[in-house]
């Protein structure tokens, strides 16, 4: 959300929007106006505005103990039942501030304390004691969203304990105040809606998300028989492939499996941001891909799941329950969870990011790696297709950010200025305010001594701990 976007909060309260005041403190309303989005279509909320439009702002002073206090209540199931992560960005209109949350739609029947909304045009409706009304959202919710499909018979058996495990030790990385501590197994599963009941039924039993990320193999292909990620590199055999791997496994695993074969196959550029940090292009992309192949997969669909590395492209096909039905860009781009529960584990874990992330790092990055922009087209088959032509060829050369040549070729010449006088590489280093020390040598000091534009005032010994730079006259 950003100054573009604000415009917005003009257009009035709707069925997916809804105003607060909140100068100094965040209202229950606020909490039943959440239930209500998560119940319905999802929507968003802007704190800091009155019902009339009228922008006020929030108190600077109370800013960060509100974000604090919605985080920590939307997470707190005496507050909000499921607990779901959301997050609040601030907004800045002239010099008034105002807190912007996304609600998604979600795939369970919300609760605040005890009660149960959905949202209309009018605003939140309490519908806890219209027990049709009730039935009618939890038969929605499930036959909306597949992975919510429950499987009595599957029993803790049919489950991998180590898994359960492995992902209690992640999501205590993550965060070491994680509300999953002192929790049982079962527990874990039931806190995280992956054991349910179906109340048109009364059966109850572990979901297809739960089997799914949890499940022994035999028991994912009993419940999801058409499930694969089919992983092929054709580049040297077009007509066939080069390598594949046909994953049939649980969720946490297929995506470790299909990073390791892309690590396998796709190279790393070098590439270092403004703050002199460097970061890894292929790591930032292809951990949004892989997790969105996996988050946002329709699992009963017949279409296989597909990641192809060719000469000219990278490309992914996914069953799907489009959204957008379309090509999807940043200007259209409405976050929608397809498999909620899913999202939300993998959140937990550190696997994604928060709701539409994904999509705006997947621009940011692909420009940089490749040159171009990726093309993504959300239909009854998600397709992602990234052009590339750098598997033949130096890769650091081809996909050197020209922002990032720029700044070298700055670089060189400030450091050209500031050597008039000899100076250490330390003290070079921090006039151009770049940390890291082997990449400033590599691509800075070296080629500038190289190409006779520095001089070492020691070159006899070229590492000794005293040695200084300087300028050549007429460089």
């Amino acid at each position: 959300m950003n100054k573009e976007t604000i415009k917005i909060p003009s257009q009035g309260e709707s069925i997916n929007r809804e105003f607060k005041e909140c100068y100094n403190k965040i209202g229950n309303s606020v909490y039943e106006t959440v239930c209500a989005f998560l119940n319905t279509k999802g929507g968003d909320i802007f704190l800091g505005v009155k019902d009339n439009k009228e922008i006020v702002g929030i108190n600077k002073e109370y800013i960060s103990l509100i974000k604090q206090d919605f985080v920590n209540s939307v997470n707190n199931q005496s507050k909000l039942s499921p607990a779901f992560c959301l997050s609040v960005e601030e907004v800045y209109i002239e010099d008034k501030v105002i807190l912007h949350i996304f609600v998604p739609e979600g795939s369970q029947v919300y609760r605040c304390g005890s009660r149960i909304f959905i949202r209309n045009n009018s605003g939140d409706f309490d519908i806890t004691n219209n027990n049709q009304e009730v039935a009618n959202l939890y038969i929605r919710k499930q036959s909306s969203y597949s992975e919510n499909r429950i499987f009595p018979a599957v029993k803790m058996s049919d489950l991998r304990k180590d898994l359960i495990d492995k992902v209690r030790k992640l999501a205590n990385i993550q965060n070491n105040d994680n509300q999953w501590k002192g929790m049982s197994d079962k527990d874990i599963l039931k806190e995280s809606s992956l054991y349910q009941k179906d109340l048109a039924t009364g059966k109850e039993g572990f979901t297809l998300a739960g089997i799914l990320l949890f499940g022994r193999d035999e028991v994912i292909a009993a419940a999801a028989p058409g499930f694969s990620i089919d992983l092929i590199k054709r580049v040297d055999n077009p007509d066939r492939y080069d390598d594949r791997v046909d994953l049939r496994t649980n969720l946490i695993d297929s995506y470790e499996q299909a990073m390791e074969f892309v690590v396998k196959h796709l190279p790393d550029p070098f590439y270092m941001e403004e703050t002199g940090q460097r970061i890894s292009l292929r790591s930032n992309i292809f951990r949004e891909l892989i997790a969105n192949i996996i988050v946002h997969k329709e699992y009963l669909g017949r279409e296989p799941t597909r990641f192809i590395i060719e000469k000219d492209r990278i490309l992914t096909e996914n069953s799907n329950r489009p959204y957008i039905n379309g090509i999807m860009n940043l200007s259209n781009l409405v976050p929608h969870p397809k498999n909620p529960n899913i999202a939300r584990l993998f959140r937990q874990i550190g696997r994604v990011e928060k709701l539409g992330s994904g999509v705006r790092k997947l621009y940011k990055f692909c420009k940089l790696y490749s040159g171009y922009d990726p093309v993504i087209s959300d239909e009854n088959v998600f397709k992602f297709s990234l052009r590339i032509d750098f598997l033949n060829r130096n890769l650091h050369q081809d996909t050197m950010h020209d922002g990032m040549q720029d700044t070298m070729h700055d670089n060189e010449k400030e450091v050209l200025l500031f050597c008039k006088v000899p100076k250490t590489r330390r003290e070079i280093q921090s006039h151009i305010k770049m940390r890291n020390r082997d990449y400033f040598r590599k691509s800075i000091l070296n080629p500038l001594v190289k190409s006779g534009r520095l001089s070492l005032t020691m070159p006899d010994k070229p590492k000794s701990k005293n040695q200084k730079y300087v300028t050549k006259r007429g460089k």
